[in-house]
């Protein structure tokens, strides 16, 4: 028997097309109160590091919490952070390509001899320092993969498709980068391609574990070289890292994400992500990509 008796396809449409509006703007409105929030009263008491990781994830967690909730009542779990071995195998697959092709990006550089790893003046390790950094990285590159790719990107994901998704907000993701510091045109198509990388990221896998490994390895490793990580200075090790490249290819002070370097090695990542043994999820909130092509 149906159950809404005289409402035809057509009268529905509209309305589940105004309830899917209504979750991504409600979505997006609170990350932006969260991140005014959280990033303005954080920078006031620890600086900008710890405002701009630690706010990224408490403003993704609040809006993808929020908007489950109030919306359709789903466990926090359904944007992709179920645990199990298919998790743990995911998120160490992104570490190993994301941190592996930063390394491989900077040390080559250093074998041809146009990279130096230059000592820094009255400076010292301490191993606090270095945990501190680490953790304040996983959470910003989690915060962000919330923000981006979590629950409002994988509910367009379902209905308006993959690609018309993945593109767009991968365009987004490079803009909400063309305020930091020495930002330039060029790292802004870099952190695009990143960002349509990792959506396509969470294509291949149906969680966020791969899009989180390949963003905080990627992250992480770039300021163990002493290199810039998107126009900020993170001093973590006893050296700096000097170009004789052009900032052309080095990216200059924006670091290597402003450079050639960088887009010809993130556009190589495509191909090894392509071949990668990722262990496909279930996605709850996007089941269209449970369905074998």
């Amino acid at each position: 028997m149906d159950p809404n008796p005289g409402i035809t396809p057509q009268e529905e449409r509209p309305h589940a097309r105004l309830g899917i509006i209504l979750r991504v703007v409600f979505f997006v409105a609170t990350v932006f109160v969260g991140l005014r929030l959280f990033t303005v009263s954080l920078y006031a008491l620890f600086g900008v590091i710890v405002a701009g990781t630690v706010g990224l994830c408490a403003a993704g967690l609040v809006a993808n919490l929020l908007t489950m909730r109030i919306f359709d009542r789903r466990p926090f779990t359904d944007i992709g952070l179920r645990g199990g071995p298919a998790a743990g195998r995911n998120f160490a697959l992104g570490l190993v390509y994301g941190g592996g092709t930063a390394a491989l990006m900077l040390a080559a550089p250093l074998l041809a001899g146009t990279g130096h790893l230059v000592p820094r003046a009255n400076t010292t390790f301490a191993w606090p320092s270095l945990i501190f950094y680490l953790l304040a990285i996983w959470l910003g590159a989690a915060g962000e993969e919330m923000i981006f790719r979590g629950y409002a990107f994988q509910l367009l994901v379902e209905k308006i498709g993959p690609f018309a998704t993945v593109l767009p907000v991968g365009v987004i993701f490079g803009l909400a980068h063309a305020m930091n510091p020495s930002a330039s045109s060029l790292g802004v198509l870099n952190t695009t391609i990143w960002g349509i990388l990792l959506g396509y990221s969470f294509l291949r896998s149906h969680d966020l574990w791969l899009p989180i490994g390949l963003h905080y390895g990627w992250n992480a490793v770039l300021p163990l070289f002493g290199v810039n990580l998107s126009g900020l200075t993170i001093d973590v090790t006893r050296y700096f890292y000097k170009w004789d490249l052009l900032p052309l290819w080095s990216g200059g002070a924006y670091g290597p994400e402003g450079g050639l370097l960088a887009t010809v090695f993130t556009i190589g990542l495509f191909f090894a992500l392509a071949k990668a043994p990722v262990q496909p999820q279930f996605s709850a909130i996007a089941p269209i990509l449970n369905e074998p092509l």
